[in-house]
C-alpha cells in the first residue's frame, strides 16, 4: 500500500465528522425570505432606537456621544440595507437576462 493513500484515507476519516451538518441545523429548513425579513426587522428596530436616542439628545436627556453612535449605527444599517437591495435587484435582472 502506498503511504500517500494511507495518509489520504486517514485524513478523510479525520475530516469526515467536520463535514457533517451542524447538529442544531439538522432537519431545519433554511428560508432565505425569512432571513431577509428578520434582518429587515432588526434594521428597523435599530433605526427606531437611534431615533429615540436622537430625540433624547435633543431634549437634553442623552449625551452627544450616544447620539453620534446611534446615528453612525443607523447610517451603517441603511447602507447595508441599500447594498443588499442593490444585490437582490442585480440578481433578479441577471435571472431575467437568462435565455429560456
Amino acid at each position: 500500500m502506498d503511504i500517500r493513500s494511507a495518509l489520504a484515507g486517514q485524513l478523510y476519516t479525520d475530516i469526515k465528522p467536520a463535514a457533517r451538518a451542524e447538529p442544531s441545523l439538522r432537519g431545519a429548513k433554511l428560508d432565505f425570505g425569512q432571513a431577509l425579513r428578520d434582518s429587515a426587522m432588526e434594521t428597523l428596530q435599530g433605526i427606531r432606537q437611534a431615533e429615540r436616542t436622537t430625540i433624547a439628545g435633543i431634549s437634553g436627556k442623552a449625551d452627544a456621544q450616544s447620539v453620534v453612535q446611534a446615528l453612525a449605527a443607523t447610517e451603517l444599517a441603511v447602507e447595508t440595507a441599500t447594498t443588499v437591495r442593490d444585490k437582490v435587484v442585480e440578481a433578479y435582472n441577471e435571472i431575467l437576462r437568462m435565455p429560456v
